[in-house]
Parts: structure tokens; sequence; C-alpha cells
């Protein structure tokens, strides 16, 4: 498998120059837990991946990019020449990179990325930061915190998803949650220890959360572009300037510059800003190409205006 991912992003281009390598992983495992009130239970869960990471070369420019594939099937891994051909594409499209000029822009997150959005949401709502008073949403449950047409569901018990689990790290029992509903928060995401410091109860959070399917509004990536007009597609996130109290956020990113709806060139050493409670009610749409790689299954996300720092 790795060697075939690894073949096709070689032969798919003259502009992809050297491999940085192509792994293939199978894992088979048993996961039991057992505690003082009884319980011991059990369960097996398996999963596969499969990635390749490429480097391309144009007269003034160099660059690396990679793809990949998980599942907890091996059948159901994308193809190898598939894995190799997106690698070589996505390294050669970075070539000759830009930047832009500094200003306030819309912003597409692609589905790749879009998922850190509810990741730092994810933390803000913990219990973990809440009873220590470092979460920009304290005190939010029943507030609006995101658009009132944007919702999301936890369904820990999907089948073949890779965030699903019968129990949490406490052995609480999982179970189908609707954290957010019309964009009003309904359920902070506690553990056994956050439930009594807070006066609570365990919401079976214990180890992180369990498949969240974000809403979305819109067919895919493209209409969002259109819908956008002019703006930035990001694809890359670097750098760790978010700060979970404040809800202030400054990354360093690369993507594409889009005018008209349209990809135009690529961008990068830019740097993207914003507090993260006004860009998550700043949502203005969410694609359908759902990114199910992860815990977090959400599309690309447009935000309505970030400000950007550039030239």
């Amino acid at each position: 498998y790795a060697l075939a991912a690894e073949k096709a992003a070689l032969d798919s281009s003259d502009k992809i120059t050297n491999s940085d390598g192509a792994s293939y992983n199978a894992n088979i495992g048993c996961r039991v837990y057992g505690n003082s009130h009884g319980l011991i239970a059990g369960y097996p869960s398996t999963r596969y991946s499969l990635s390749c990471v490429v480097l391309s070369q144009s007269e003034h420019d160099m660059q690396r990019d990679y793809a990949y594939s998980v599942s907890r099937v091996s059948t159901e891994l994308s193809a190898p020449e598939a894995i190799g051909q997106e690698a070589a594409k996505n390294a050669i499209d970075r070539l000759d990179a830009r930047k832009i000029n500094t200003g306030k822009y819309p912003v597409v997150f692609d589905r790749q990325i879009a998922s850190s959005l509810f990741g730092h949401f994810v933390g803000a709502i913990s219990g973990g930061s809440l009873y220590r008073k470092s979460s920009f949403l304290l005190d939010s449950i029943q507030t609006q915190v995101l658009p009132e047409w944007l919702s999301i569901a936890e369904k820990p018990h999907v089948k073949r998803a890779l965030a699903s689990s019968p129990f949490d790290n406490e052995g609480v029992q999982t179970k189908d949650m609707q954290i957010v509903q019309d964009g009003v928060l309904q359920h902070y995401l506690l553990t056994s220890y956050s439930a009594r410091k807070m006066g609570l109860t365990t919401t079976g959070h214990a180890g992180g959360i369990h498949n969240w399917y974000v809403s979305t509004n819109a067919p895919d990536q493209a209409a969002l572009l259109q819908q956008m007009g002019t703006g930035l597609l990001v694809t890359e996130l670097m750098g760790q300037g978010v700060n979970g109290v404040t809800g202030d956020y400054s990354r360093g990113a690369a993507g594409f510059w889009v005018e008209n709806g349209i990809i135009q060139y690529p961008v990068h050493e830019i740097t993207i800003a914003g507090n993260l409670k006004t860009m998550l009610k700043n949502i203005t749409a969410v694609a359908n190409d759902i990114e199910a790689r992860g815990s977090i299954q959400t599309g690309s996300v447009l935000i309505s205006e970030m400000q950007i720092a550039g030239n």
C-alpha cells in the first residue's frame, strides 16, 4: 500500500522531486476498563491508515504536502494511487506562493482544518476550563454561542466512526446528545470530577468527545467560495496563538487567495486573527464536504470577516 502510494505520487508529475515517506498502519486491539464501582467492561476496535508525504519543486520554490486516509475497516481506505496523486497535487498547488496585503477579509477554513475551530469550542465548554474560570465561554449554558441555523449533535455509538465508544474513560455510559441546538449551547462537557466541582452531573466526557456532527447549509466548498467572493481559503495553520481564557486567536496560515469565487494563487507567510467568541458567531456557512477522519465531523467553514496580516 505505502509503496504504491509513493510510486503514484512520484509518477504523477515532473514537479514531484522527492518523497518524505509513505506509511501504512494497522491497529487491532481491545480496551477493557474496570473501577471500584463494580464496573468491568470492554470492547474491541480496529484502525487502519495510509499516508504519503512528497516534495514538489519549481524554478524558484520547493514545497511539502501530504494526503492520508484512515478507517476502521481496511477495505474502506482510499486507494493508494488516489492518496499518492492527492499528495502530489497538494504539494504542486502550493508552489510559488505569494503574500497578500494586510486587511480584513472573509475566510474559508478548509474542511481538513475546520475541525480545529470546533476543537477550541470543545475546550471552552469542558468542565476543566469552566471550574477553573479559564474559558471564554463561562456561564454560556442556554445562551447563543453559534449562529441560529447551526447545531451540533454528538453520537457516540455510530458503527465504524472513529470516535465511537460505549463508555468514557471513567466507565460512564455515553449517549446521544444535542450539544448545540439552533446556536444555543445545551450541555457542558463534564467528567465526574469537574461535575462535582460545579455541582452538576457527569456527561460522560472523560477522555474527550465522541463523534460530533456539525450541521451544514451549503453543498460544497465551491459554493462557499462563490458566497465569499473575494477572500482567503486557509488550508494550513501554524503556531499555537490561541488564548482559551479570552478567546483571542492569532495563527500563522497558508492557503489560496480567491477572487470572484475562484482560486487565483497560493499564499503564505500570513497571520489570521480574531476572537473565537466572535468568530464562532460569525460563521456564515458550513459546506457538506464533510471531513470524517476525526472526532469532529464538519465541512469547510466560512467566517464573514477576520484580520489578516501580510505585506
